[in-house]
């Protein structure tokens, strides 16, 4: 059983009322990832793993070599592709101050990492994330690790606990959606 807490402050708007069914499921997974599995040694590295994704890095750079590497309308391709992760982030971040959603808050079970911001809908790693693997599999680069990459960071985030599994979900959808415009 994942450990028991309250509620989240997001979701505590009404604390004596129970949450809705979905909000219950968001708070439980999440209880879930934050106490399962955990140690000292985990933590860090799923930590630093995490910073990979941290502004779109990893995936600004696997573009940006791509981009680096190919000639002619290869290039262009893997530019376009590249900058449809950029605008992914961007259009993230307007979400985020547009929803205005607040970070999980779990009592005992404390965020593991800092975040650039206290916003957390939708996760700018999953959105990210999944723009690039369906962005960079379109131009033919390999499916498979491109999306154990975008996934494996999107579920990061949920074991530091800075986001609910309904922020990974919504960032995944939205990403995969921003990656079909690639050429």
């Amino acid at each position: 059983m994942c450990a028991s807490t309250p509620t989240s402050r997001a979701w505590a708007s009404a604390p004596e009322q129970p949450a809705s069914g979905l909000r219950q499921l968001d708070l439980e997974l999440l209880r879930c990832a934050r106490s399962l599995g955990h140690d000292a040694a985990r933590d860090r590295a799923v930590a630093r793993f995490s910073a990979l994704g941290q502004h779109a890095g990893v995936w600004l750079a696997i573009g940006g070599a791509a981009s680096v590497v190919s000639r002619g309308e290869a290039r262009a391709r893997w530019r376009h592709a590249t900058a449809l992760v950029a605008a992914s982030y961007a259009l993230n971040t307007g979400l985020k101050f547009a929803v205005g959603r607040q970070r999980p808050e779990l009592a005992g079970l404390p965020a593991l990492v800092a975040t650039p911001t206290q916003l957390s809908f939708p996760s700018a790693h999953a959105t990210t994330g999944f723009a690039a693997a369906r962005a960079f599999s379109r131009l033919g680069a390999p499916r498979l690790p491109l999306y154990a990459l975008a996934g494996s960071l999107a579920l990061s985030r949920l074991y530091l606990g800075v986001h609910y599994p309904s922020d990974v979900l919504a960032g995944a959808l939205l990403g995969t959606l921003v990656g079909e415009l690639a050429p």
